[in-house]
């Protein structure tokens, strides 16, 4: 018999929304670990609020809504309130009933970014790793660091000279060389003709982000206003235990290893720290040695700080292979997070994200690796 296919219309629902969530959705598990890490900052979110007044929107769901955003590639906070309002799973991961209102986006973005700061993010983090479940799966003496550009949410028309610029950059500053006069139409948007003026991180600075600096990734590419990202991760199974954000420079890169690696160096056996041949620097290892962390760096062909002693060692080989896998949190966090090029301003602010994507990033493998 063939069903009709006219719409009864119900004015009340009994399924309830946890019975609608499949049991074996990957996102119950994540869900679990999430509230968990969550329940461990309560001590932090009430720093935060006042005793009084009229209640906020509660800070676990305004960082379970930030997770989704990332988890699921969603561009815009206006875009998630948009899905939120008819999609189940994002209700139920969130905290949200059927019926319960969803917030304004200008609502939920300033309350968000008042909550998600560089310190919450680092600790949600920590959090995530001192699970119980989750601690056996960690390295404490086995790691890799790197760094990745994130492009700034700026334009290069934005790059203007400073008010007290010299004329001349510092040797070293990564710039551009174009040389020649500037023209500009009329309008908002003007037309600029870069070629032949030559710019710096000394002479010139963004008006739309100054903290975003000028660098490129090598010789013979393009400079672009960005920031540096960077990452420290267990060699176990390659989940990251720390990450930080810095401003573009030559030596950001070895400044930030050092002060991630250093809290994990404070132990009577020595440590390991594999990273590229962009960490061999004769300073660089020699600090490291001192903090008793065996520098598994990879050589470069002339003039290497790194001598026989350390790669002779098996290990030294298993490191150089297994640093790689960082690569892999940072082409998911480009990909599926936002940290390709970032939508927002100031160090602290794309700091606290790109730490909170990498939380996201260890997020997604932890259920397979606990399954397992």
């Amino acid at each position: 018999m063939r069903g009709s296919d006219e719409r009864a219309g119900s004015l009340f629902s009994y399924v309830d929304i946890e019975e609608r969530v499949p049991a074996s959705h990957p996102l119950r598990k994540v869900r679990a670990i999430v509230n968990a890490a969550l329940a461990a900052l309560n001590a932090d979110f009430a720093k935060l609020y006042a005793a009084d007044g009229r209640p906020s929107i509660p800070p676990e769901r305004l960082l379970r809504a930030a997770l989704i955003q990332i988890l699921f590639s969603i561009r815009s906070e206006r875009q998630l309130m948009d899905q939120m309002h008819y999609n189940l799973l994002f209700r139920w991961f969130v905290g949200l009933g059927i019926d319960d209102p969803v917030w304004v986006a200008t609502v939920f973005t300033k309350n968000r970014d008042r909550l998600l700061n560089t310190d919450i993010a680092r600790k949600f983090l920590a959090a995530i790793l001192s699970e119980k479940a989750v601690t056996p799966l960690l390295s404490d003496e086995h790691f890799s660091v790197d760094g990745t550009l994130i492009e700034a949410w700026a334009s290069m028309k934005s790059f203007q000279p400073k008010a007290t610029a010299t004329s001349e950059p510092p040797a070293g500053e990564a710039g551009s060389s174009e040389k020649g006069p500037k023209t500009a139409s009329e309008g908002r948007n003007a037309e600029v003709d870069f070629h032949g003026r030559k710019r710096s991180n000394e002479t010139h600075a963004s008006v739309t982000d100054p903290d975003a600096r000028l660098y490129r990734k090598g010789e013979g590419k393009e400079a672009k206003l960005c920031y540096m990202g960077h990452a420290l991760m267990e060699n176990r199974n390659g989940l990251v235990v720390e990450a930080c954000l810095t401003r573009a420079d030559g030596h950001a890169e070895r400044n930030a290893a050092l002060a991630m690696i250093e809290p994990r160096a404070d132990r009577p056996v020595r440590i390991t720290l594999g990273a590229d041949k962009g960490y061999d620097a004769e300073d660089f290892v020699n600090e490291l040695k001192s903090m008793n962390v065996t520098p598994h760096v990879a050589a470069k062909a002339k003039g290497s700080a790194i001598d026989g002693r350390t790669t002779r060692h098996a290990g030294y080989a298993v490191s150089q292979r297994i640093r790689k896998r960082i690569e892999e949190a940072f082409g998911w966090s480009k990909t599926i997070g936002p940290a390709a090029k970032t939508m927002l301003r100031g160090l602290d602010r794309v700091g606290a994200q790109f730490t909170f994507t990498l939380a996201a990033y260890n997020l997604v493998r932890l259920p397979k690796l606990l399954a397992a």
